[in-house]
């Protein structure tokens, strides 16, 4: 299921995230998905409350996903132009696979909420490193709709949060590299 690389260093190095729009069939079959998902659970939790989860949008529902975005959309903005609803439904068709990443915190547990949002993160993060292992590449994306209440609804309950949308294909093109922050702006030694 994985890609053979030289060590789990070089795989780390070379992954890059993708845009979604760019992204086309094969995605990860029923079973790669699931195995994608294995991994991106394994991630750091502290008090082992798995802060998070995952939902699956299969390719046969993603009409009915993009007629939920476009009617939270315009919920709050009532007016919204052709262009704008054609990208929502761009947005909700694009790349052949969809996982929504929800933050689940569990405000009752004496786990600070913070640690517990960095795990969500962290398992993101781990789906898009399994991703990548699997041969596929993935784009992380958010924007209104992470934030939409509407649209959380149609995802999460409570305290729920939408962490993001994760798209998983094929590249069509080459993946750039993108800048990177230098090593020296962001890594100190403690001078205590």
């Amino acid at each position: 299921m994985f890609n053979d690389l030289s060590t789990p260093a070089s795989l780390l190095a070379t992954r890059r995230s993708g845009k979604p729009r760019d992204m086309a069939a094969p995605g990860p079959d029923a079973a790669q998905l699931r195995g994608i998902l294995e991994v991106a659970i394994r991630t750091p939790d502290h008090g082992k409350l798995a802060p998070w989860r995952f939902v699956i949008v299969r390719s046969d529902q993603r009409a009915a996903f993009a007629a939920m975005l476009r009617a939270a959309y315009l919920e709050t903005k009532p007016a919204a132009g052709r262009l704008e609803l054609e990208a929502i439904d761009q947005f909700a068709h694009q790349a052949p696979a969809l996982v929504v990443a929800l933050s689940k915190p569990a405000s009752a547990s004496q786990i600070p909420i913070w640690e517990q949002e960095l795990s969500a993160g962290a398992a993101c993060m781990n789906l898009l490193l399994a991703v990548h292992a699997a041969g596929f590449v993935g784009g992380w994306l958010t924007g209104w709709a992470s934030y939409s209440p509407s649209v959380r609804n149609a995802f999460g309950e409570g305290e729920e949060k939408i962490a993001g949308f994760i798209f998983i294909g094929s590249p069509t093109r080459p993946l750039e590299e993108r800048p990177r922050p230098d090593y020296d702006a962001v890594v100190r030694e403690w001078q205590g």
